[in-house]
């Protein structure tokens, strides 16, 4: 009863403080994060069934702070903060026991031992393994993601900066005739139990199968077809993984969302741009669009009432004096939708163009849960 009362008093508190939080915040972005999570404290204290059920009501706001928590990691308050940092780079060593490390990490290692390095991550969010990704970075500096399996070791891992080390020399800029001749012929299919799934014949990528790991080489074809990024993925993580998309859940749409926002925010610091900052109205505009064309099952930046993203953004009133849309279908996570975006010279020169402040990120799924991404720029 007495954590109810101190969870129900910070309800109260919320209550009052929130409008002289937004006063005193009104030309920040944190003014939308207190809307929403006033909205959301309304619509609890509101709910009777709610109230009496102690553990469904504790559930609500650990989800509701986990939500909250994931904003404000999108957030910067100023554009100082937005600005690239100087950081100290890492000296990368060659790996231990596995052909590839990433930020000196191998698969297996524990969370502890990774953490006591990096500190704890900035956020995590639900992949297509259904677990998380946990992201770490320093203002999206020295960027990985880890996933960690059910003993807390990590299971995967990712980078798309320079943080690539190897046995063999293979690292980021690497041209891909040297992959190939020190890996040999890739992949072109993956097996998930009686069904043989064929990759596709035009990618920009490679898989490997080394050791029980998989290992997916990106290329960046503006770059003379060298190594941008690398995925690690433990082979019985990806068997568990019954199917080729995994199942669509809220969860699995927002975790897409905010690794495509952190993706797109690391890619801009490699090209010295400032960040970008999420921002939770314009996510909104952009979801509609990703679920209007799930449903109806087109794909195309004109909706069928013959809106563009212009008219969506003005719609949704989204003041902006620049801005600009990426949509992407059918990538099974939001990784290979970033690295296939970055590859298409008009969806790159919106990731990277000087002036875009903000970024909404907006996913949602057809009935065959193959995921439409929608990302909306814009900068006033």
């Amino acid at each position: 009863m007495g954590r109810f009362l101190v969870l129900l008093s910070l309800i109260v508190l919320f209550g009052f403080s929130g409008p002289t939080i937004e006063k005193n915040l009104s030309k920040s972005e944190w003014t939308k994060t207190i809307d929403e999570l006033q909205s959301d404290i309304n619509l609890l204290t509101s709910n009777s069934d709610t109230l009496s059920d102690m553990s469904g009501f504790l559930g609500n706001l650990q989800q509701l702070w986990k939500q909250l928590s994931n904003q404000l990691d999108g957030l910067t308050l100023n554009q100082q903060d937005r600005e690239p940092k100087e950081t100290k780079s890492i000296e990368l060593a060659a790996p231990a026991e596995q052909v590839f490390s990433i930020h000196n990490v191998e698969l297996g290692e524990p969370k502890s031992e990774i953490e006591q390095v990096t500190g704890p991550a900035k956020r995590a969010s639900l992949n297509e393994y259904g677990t998380d990704w946990y992201s770490y970075h320093n203002h999206y500096q020295e960027f990985f993601m880890v996933m960690y399996d059910k003993n807390n070791k990590a299971a995967g891992l990712y980078t798309n900066q320079d943080l690539i080390a190897s046995k063999n020399g293979i690292k980021m800029g690497t041209p891909k005739k040297t992959v190939r001749a020190a890996l040999g012929e890739p992949i072109t299919q993956i097996q998930k139990g009686l069904i043989t799934y064929q990759l596709e014949q035009d990618r920009d990528y490679d898989m490997y199968l080394l050791d029980d790991v998989y290992v997916t080489v990106f290329y960046d074809k503006h770059n003379g077809h060298t190594v941008t990024a690398m995925q690690l993925i433990r082979k019985d993580l990806e068997d568990e993984k019954a199917d080729y998309y995994s199942k669509a859940t809220s969860e699995l749409k927002e975790g897409f969302e905010y690794q495509l926002f952190d993706l797109t925010n690391a890619s801009r610091v490699n090209h010295q741009l400032t960040t970008l900052t999420w921002d939770s109205h314009v996510r909104e505009t952009a979801r509609k669009h990703s679920r209007d064309m799930a449903v109806n099952d087109y794909f195309s930046h004109t909706n069928l009432q013959g809106q563009s993203p212009f008219d969506r953004m003005k719609q949704d009133q989204i003041i902006f004096l620049l801005a600009g849309e990426n949509l992407a279908y059918g990538q099974l996570s939001s990784i290979f939708a970033h690295e296939g975006l970055m590859n298409s010279l008009g969806h790159r020169e919106n990731i990277l163009r000087n002036g875009y402040e903000y970024l909404g990120v907006g996913v949602a799924f057809n009935d065959k849960s193959q995921p439409y991404y929608t990302e909306n720029f814009y900068a006033n």
